[in-house]
């Protein structure tokens, strides 16, 4: 399967109303992790990638840019704190993308296929992971923040190497968590769709 080939295919899953319906669990689940999220001063603690992580995983790159822009707007309407700032959409969505593109089980990595599913599934989640924290949390989120003042010019030398340092210490329980919930995630999932061709 070519990179670009995989958009289409994750598109496709669009057509199924199981998709719709898992995709709208799954964002709810990122909203209530939301919810339990700490902010502090220059950053925020909390693991409602997971939710994202796990559609990306199912339904791919364009189903991922979907319901991360979905989580973010819907995150807003039912906790509208600040104003709405467009731009924190597209990178909501473009996390989304990352899981989708480094996860998608149905899209295979040239790299990865002579290992076992598990040590693939490892190291997938692992890239995943760090593309997040780097391109969004560090760079954009913060870019972002300064931008709109949420960090003070001042203080953009301090907010990195404490975002740095926050999400270096999170990789630790991040990647864990991201190993216990994707596979079992992926195991539902495909027993459900096995029970469902079974019974029909």
């Amino acid at each position: 399967m070519s990179f670009f080939s995989m958009f289409g295919l994750s598109f496709k899953e669009f057509r199924n109303i199981r998709t719709v319906l898992i995709t709208g669990i799954f964002i709810a689940i990122s909203m209530i992790l939301e919810m339990f999220s700490i902010n502090l001063a220059l950053f925020k603690i909390n693991f409602a990638f997971l939710a994202i992580a796990v559609i990306g995983m199912l339904f791919g790159p364009t189903v991922g840019l979907f319901a991360g822009m979905a989580c973010d707007i819907v995150g807003f309407i039912a906790k509208p704190d600040g104003g709405f700032f467009p731009a924190y959409v597209l990178v909501a969505g473009l996390q989304g993308l990352i899981y989708g593109i480094c996860l998608y089980h149905r899209a295979e990595l040239p790299f990865l296929k002579k290992m076992n599913s598990t040590a693939a599934l490892f190291i997938r989640a692992v890239i995943a992971r760090l593309l997040d924290v780097v391109i969004i949390n560090l760079l954009l989120n913060t870019a972002l923040n300064l931008h709109y003042g949420f960090i003070p010019a001042e203080a953009y030398g301090t907010a990195i190497i404490a975002r740095t340092a926050k999400n270096v210490l999170e990789l630790f329980a991040d990647i864990p968590l991201l190993m216990l919930v994707l596979p079992v995630a992926l195991a539902a999932y495909k027993r459900v769709g096995m029970t469902r061709t079974v019974q029909s």
